[in-house]
């Protein structure tokens, strides 16, 4: 019997992967029964610490297409549904193929038709400071400024417009990562060079806005529950640290301050992005180099950071695993350690004083051993670890009678672009 379901699309393009998730949203009829569970391999739709039975949004078909591009392009899903796993070859050398692969084979899939509608993660969205119905003037916009963030904004308009042409009713949604620093207040966005630029829109912005949104109702959600755990009260610091990594200052749920600016490429040192570097640098590479601005624009995104300065690898877990052995790769974990305990520091001063200490994102989610080094020395801001909790990236990680609670909670963009669409939506 047909109880009203409708699909939900959530879509993270990049330049050379698509990740997805499908979310059914229950029918009247079905509102007041539990959701149904996910497999372990993924977030949970009920989230970290457990959303109320009854939530309208259920995550039940998930996955990503990689390598687009590269070679061996493949398809790995999840069907919670219908309790399948699989991994598929694509045959697609560019995004555009593998998008439309991607939008015919959910067709195929069994209650995955007809979609309501669709969301998109979009990296940069300027002056928007809450998602928007995508339409022809939106569109247009995203193309003006695909070029501040030329690894991200074109392949997320190249999809958007693939769907279009799919199915021209279907309604699409732009969740904007830029829109939660929107709160930041004119000193914290200020960029220290001639005014009239900023006319032309350069500002610090700020990204993982929609990671930082989800971590936010996570901590309200514990402060609600009755599980005994302390919750994240006025005074927060958030370090979504991953390949893409910055911190951001939560000030009663609002953000006030956060580490990249302009683009994500700064902030805090990165898997292959440098964080904040001296303009003196860039000029002393473009003039030795004889970068043109296509290739500064790949040094500075895909040969720099911890890759950089190891000389091996952007990854954190091989790096820890080499730190012994290799100086380089001990020097790029230090580097990374030092910078993320710095900003807390400098957070805790823009928020005068801190309540609440979040880690999320790929490294701040399963690397007890970076937590621990962020940590160290920084009792005199009240913070503390249980070393066994840490060790077992359990919730909370922070003695009982810590002055600052830590967590580790995951984080769901695609849950956060599926939530958002369905209210924008009503659906």
């Amino acid at each position: 019997m047909d109880t009203g379901n409708k699909n939900i699309l959530a879509v993270n393009g990049g330049s050379s992967s698509i990740k997805f998730s499908l979310y059914g949203t229950i029918g009247r009829a079905e509102k007041n029964t539990p959701s149904v569970p996910l497999s372990n391999d993924g977030p949970s739709a009920a989230g970290p610490v457990g959303r109320p039975a009854g939530e309208p949004l259920v995550k039940w078909l998930w996955g990503k297409i990689e390598r687009i591009g590269l070679g061996d392009t493949a398809l790995t899903y999840t069907d919670n549904r219908n309790k399948r796993q699989g991994h598929e070859p694509v045959q697609a050398s560019d995004l555009s193929g593998a998008g439309a692969f991607l939008l015919d084979w959910i067709g195929r899939q069994e209650g995955a038709s007809p979609l309501a509608a669709a969301g998109h993660r979009v990296v940069h969205g300027l002056q928007h400071t809450q998602a928007s119905l995508i339409d022809d003037p939106l569109l247009a916009e995203l193309q003006r400024i695909s070029a501040y963030d030329p690894d991200h904004l074109p392949g997320e308009i190249e999809l958007i417009r693939l769907m279009r042409s799919h199915d021209p009713e279907l309604p699409q949604v732009a969740c904007f990562d830029t829109a939660f620093h929107s709160t930041m207040p004119r000193l914290a966005k200020l960029l220290p060079i001639p005014r009239r630029y900023e006319r032309e829109g350069l500002q610090r912005y700020g990204f993982h806005g929609l990671s930082y949104a989800y971590i936010v109702e996570e901590l309200n959600r514990i402060a609600s529950g009755a599980d005994g755990m302390r919750a994240g009260g006025g005074s927060v610091i958030i370090a979504h640290l991953g390949n893409g990594a910055s911190l951001a200052a939560i000030k009663d749920g609002v953000s006030v301050d956060t580490t990249m600016g302009f683009t994500p490429a700064g902030g805090i040192v990165m898997g292959t992005r440098p964080g904040d570097l001296d303009p003196g640098v860039a000029w002393w590479l473009l003039d030795k180099e004889k970068f043109d601005a296509a290739q500064f624009d790949r040094f500075i995104n895909h040969e720099c950071g911890l890759l950089g300065v190891s000389e091996t690898t952007s990854d954190m877990q091989d790096l820890l695993a080499r730190e012994s052995s290799d100086i380089r790769a001990a020097e790029a974990v230090g580097l990374f350690c030092y910078q993320v305990k710095k900003t807390i520091g400098a957070f805790s001063a823009v928020l005068g004083g801190l309540d609440t200490l979040v880690f999320t994102g790929g490294i701040g989610e399963k690397a007890a051993m970076i937590r621990s080094r962020v940590c160290a020395g920084l009792g005199y801001l009240g913070i503390e670890l249980d070393q066994r909790a840490n060790s077992e990236n359990a919730l909370y990680i922070s003695p009982a009678d810590a002055r600052v609670g830590v967590y580790v909670l995951p984080t769901d963009e695609e849950w956060m672009i599926a939530r958002t669409v369905s209210q924008l939506l009503g659906i």
